[in-house]
């Protein structure tokens, strides 16, 4: 079977809405992908500012939000479609959304981006709230990338997403664990805005500032590194817990880019540690290294960020890891991928997110199904 899906995401960076437009190939239960076109449009301050604000808005406030906001997505597929010429070609729309509220230990996750209103504004039929399911079969809603690097990247044994979270998964006996791991862009470009910058590009204004030692060892310490997967983050952890720590230091932005990032890459050497090791007790740096090599599949927008990438060849070559970035289009768009997979899941009623790395009771199909095309 042939499929030809748009895969949507938006990240806790708030870079932009990524959207990729794939075909995939299945046959006999292998999968196979073409990235046909992709795009990644920026959002613009007043859309920042609601997707920053949402989670102080009223209930009617907040679901006014939901449905303006997927009318906006669906405007932006729309605009995608008409400068790729894709008329008529899309079969599928995949959205993750936003994510707003995420609180799984009382079963509730929230995206932003009402389906309904995607598959009235383009006349596609639509998949959103992927999570949803999971969570209130007790798992954590996260990842849910596992499937798709289950189903299309062979060979590989360990993913790491550098996003505004990052996040982790190992694939071990046809099987995956996965957690995430830390803030990471989200905080990243948080300290580059204080330099009126968006990011900090290649980490250069990184590589000027010098480790605080103390501000390293405070954010190491936090409790949440400390508890066993599965297990995952809210954006709020970043914004209203992590920065706070580093302002409170009263670092500069070169000291806090490089101290923070020091801390994303300590964070991911001990929970690559703690999985080579098998063990879900918190990992601890006198771990043995290992002797098998292995391969981390690098992708996100912290994957062009040089200095970390420099430092994580550096640390991970102490553990027999392999640090590998791929193509571009997977760089950037690898989760906009999975999402137009796990939307075509859906459609075939299989399983689509994997309970051995979400900690739910059992593996589920996710997601709502709006019809958008005319009966």
């Amino acid at each position: 079977m042939v499929y030809r899906v748009i895969g949507l995401m938006s990240g806790s960076s708030l870079d932009g809405l990524d959207i990729a437009f794939v075909q995939f190939h299945e046959n006999a239960g292998k999968w196979n992908f073409e990235i046909i076109q992709t795009a990644c449009y920026e959002y613009n301050n007043p859309w920042k500012k609601k997707l920053q604000e949402a989670t102080l808005l009223n209930a009617l406030d907040y679901q006014l939000l939901h449905a303006e906001y997927g009318n906006y997505i669906g405007e932006q597929v729309n605009r995608f479609v008409d400068a790729h010429n894709l008329h008529y070609q899309v079969q599928l729309i995949s959205s993750h959304g936003h994510t707003t509220f995420h609180v799984p230990d009382k079963k509730m996750t929230a995206q932003l981006g009402d389906g309904a209103s995607i598959a009235a504004a383009t006349g596609i039929n639509v998949v959103s709230d992927l999570r949803a399911i999971d969570v209130a079969l007790g798992g954590q809603g996260a990842p849910i990338v596992p499937i798709g690097e289950k189903l299309l990247f062979s060979g590989i044994d360990f993913f790491l997403n550098l996003g505004g979270i990052a996040n982790i998964s190992q694939k071990k006996n046809n099987e995956f664990i996965g957690f995430d791991v830390c803030p990471a862009n989200r905080v990243l470009n948080m300290l580059a805005n204080n330099v009126g910058k968006n990011f900090d590009e290649d980490g250069k204004l990184a590589t000027q500032g010098n480790i605080n030692k103390n501000l390293l060892k405070e954010l190491n310490g936090l409790e949440y590194y400390g508890y066993p997967y599965p297990k995952s983050l809210a954006n709020n952890f970043g914004t209203d817990i992590v920065y706070p720590i580093i302002e409170k230091s009263n670092c500069s932005v070169e000291d806090g880019l490089r101290t923070y990032t020091e801390h994303i890459i300590h964070q991911i050497k001990l929970s690559v540690n703690k999985l080579l090791q098998n063990n879900n007790a918190p990992a601890s740096e006198n771990d043995q290294r290992p002797t098998t090599n292995h391969q981390l599949l690098v992708t996100g927008g912290g994957a062009m960020n040089t200095f970390l990438v420099e430092r994580l060849k550096q640390t991970f070559a102490e553990l027999n890891v392999e640090v590998i970035v791929p193509e571009k289009n997977i760089v950037q768009y690898k989760e906009a991928l999975i999402m137009a997979l796990i939307g075509v899941l859906r459609w075939r009623e299989e399983t689509n997110i994997l309970a051995s790395v979400t900690g739910a009771k059992r593996n589920s199909i996710g997601g709502a199904v709006w019809i958008g095309q005319e009966a």
